[in-house]
Order: C-alpha cells, then structure tokens, then sequence
C-alpha cells in the first residue's frame, strides 16, 4: 500500500508557473509506477504524464513542452513543474500511483492509489 498527499496548487495568470508535489509514503515494499492526472468538471480524467521507475517519462501532447515531471527518492516525492499555463489546464491535478509493471508509463486511470488531488486555476 501507499498514500499519496497532493499540494503546490492556486490561482495563476495565464503564462504563469507552478510546481506541484505529491509526497508518498509506501507501506507495503517494492517499485512504484507514478503519475499525474487532472480532471475537469464534465470531462474525463485525463493521464498528463507518467514516470517509470528509471526515470523514462510518457507525456501527454497536450503539455510537452510544458511541464515536466521530477522524482526526488530521498524525499518521497513527485512533483509536476507546469509553465506557460494556458486557462484550459484549469483543474484539479492528482497524484496516482501503483506496483503493477503493467501501469509502467500508463497514461490510462487505471492506477490503484491516489491523492486527494490539488486545485489549479488559470486566469486569462
């Protein structure tokens, strides 16, 4: 088992920047498949991007370029660096996370654990 805390996100102006984290504490041992999502009311959640565990990364087209996932082992800690924020990335954005090596760079909502989600809005 794992639990996942999201934070990091607010209110921006278009262009603006955040760096969002999720913090994890794993009970049970073994490798950790990791990923960002965000939803949007009336809309689907969506696979932003996702980390393997030697660090290869599957970005979504919509926001290569954009942002950039980041792992930090030693603090237990994933975080999303998002830039250029446009108002259509308004959402909320969660952590997800799973030890199944089919969700290796997943993009599919399939993963077993997630965070409570952090809410970033995009002002024009």
């Amino acid at each position: 088992q794992v639990q996942l805390v999201d934070s990091g996100g607010g209110s921006v102006q278009t262009g603006g920047s955040l760096r969002l984290s999720c913090t994890f504490f794993k009970i049970t041992y073994g490798a950790l498949y990791m990923a960002w999502f965000r939803l949007t009311p009336g809309k689907a959640r969506e696979g932003v991007v996702a980390i393997s565990t030697d660090g290869s990364t599957n970005y979504v087209d919509s926001v290569k370029g954009r942002f950039a996932i980041s792992k930090d082992n030693a603090k237990n800690t994933l975080y999303l660096q998002i830039n250029s924020l446009k108002p259509e990335d308004t959402a909320m954005y969660y952590c997800a996370a799973d030890f199944r090596p089919v969700m290796r760079l997943s993009l599919a909502p399939d993963y077993r654990y997630w965070g409570q989600g952090t809410q970033v809005t995009v002002s024009s």
